[in-house]
């Protein structure tokens, strides 16, 4: 049995981590997913695991996990959507990887930079850098929906597993 005023320090320390974890999938500086896992996780603690246990909580951190695949990919498809080459998509993988050490500016410019320089590498035209760079941007707002569409498919399988 957890003694009550822990167990209210788990609920309140649950539901920062959440908020925060919300607030991280806009902001980049933020791990947005990993810190929804870790609220959920207490959340299943201040009820000592009797209603949400082990095998809800290996689903929940294996969303988490897809998670962090999401933002590489997504502004890769989104170049290779909008016909980039393949240096393009690579481009863009790494721009989205570099862009994460420069804030939103380069979270949100990383991949389209990426894409272009990619782009150009193979000597395109400057119309076909930019409209790779365009379909990568447009990959990572994909990508950010789909993330928030993961936080609150994990918060829904949790609500589920602790509500039946």
């Amino acid at each position: 049995m957890i003694d009550p005023v822990f167990q209210v320090v788990l609920w309140l320390l649950a539901a920062l981590l959440i908020v925060l974890g919300f607030a991280g999938l806009i902001l980049p500086v933020v791990p947005g997913i990993p810190l929804v896992f870790a609220g959920l996780v207490l959340l299943a603690w201040a009820e000592n695991f009797v209603y949400v246990g082990w095998m809800t909580l290996t689903l929940l951190g294996l969303l988490a996990l897809v998670s962090y695949g999401v933002d590489f990919l997504a502004s890769a498809l989104g170049a290779k959507k909008f016909g980039a080459s393949p240096r393009a998509v690579a481009g863009a993988a790494l721009g989205a990887l570099a862009g994460l050490f420069f804030g939103l500016v380069g979270i949100v410019l990383g991949p389209f930079v990426g894409a272009v320089i990619g782009e150009f590498s193979r000597k395109s035209s400057v119309r076909a850098a930019a409209h790779a760079g365009v379909g990568a941007t447009l990959g990572l707002l994909f990508g950010v929906l789909l993330k928030i569409a993961l936080a609150f498919a994990m918060i829904g399988v949790f609500v589920l597993d602790r509500l039946l």
